[in-house]
Order: structure tokens, then sequence, then C-alpha cells
């Protein structure tokens, strides 16, 4: 039983990591990626 449980522990523990680095990616992606793609839709526009 502890075998089992120590591998349920290690696979959520991965799992968790993988989570909060996708999400750390998408909030990057959000403050950063979207002011710059509207900045070069505004510079498309303008120019």
């Amino acid at each position: 039983m502890k075998l089992i449980d120590d591998l349920a522990g290690a696979i959520y523990d991965v799992l968790h990591w993988i989570l909060w680095g996708f999400s750390y990616f998408v909030a990057g992606v959000v403050i950063i990626g979207t002011p710059l793609y509207l900045l070069t839709f505004l510079l498309e526009w303008l120019l």
C-alpha cells in the first residue's frame, strides 16, 4: 500500500507542477502577448 500511496503522490506532484507552469505561461501570454498584439494591430492600422 505504501508503494501505491507514494506513486499516487508522485503523480499528483508532477501534475500539480505541470498545471502550475501552464497557468503561469497563460498569464504571461495574456499580460505580455495581448498588449503587443494590440500595439502591432494599431501600428499596422496607422501606417
